[in-house]
């Protein structure tokens, strides 16, 4: 026995948009395909943060070191030599050769 026309036009719609919620959930923005997409972008950025946050660390080691109350004088003494260019009278500069 057939349905009527409204019927399985009703039908067919549910089931085109039972198909398109299918496809959304596999192949969509946020479907199962970008999960693992996700995933390696996350992974990513957390290298990048752990980077970042070691970075982060050894410069405020370096502004620690620096502190007018009690600067490391080997560290001033170095940022001195490299940004100003500068040497005691009693160094004697080596400089290498790139290869």
């Amino acid at each position: 026995m057939r349905k009527p026309p409204k019927e399985q036009i009703r039908q067919a719609l549910a089931l085109a948009a039972l198909l398109l919620i299918a496809g959304f959930a596999v192949a969509g923005p946020t479907g199962l395909l970008a999960w693992n997409e996700s995933e390696e972008v996350l992974k990513l950025r957390q290298a990048q943060i752990a980077q970042l946050q070691a970075e982060r660390d050894a410069l405020k080691n370096k502004v620690d070191r620096l502190n007018p109350d009690g600067a490391d004088p080997d560290l001033v003494g170095e940022l001195l030599r490299s940004n100003l260019n500068v040497v005691h009278p009693d160094e004697v500069v080596i400089t290498l050769e790139d290869e």
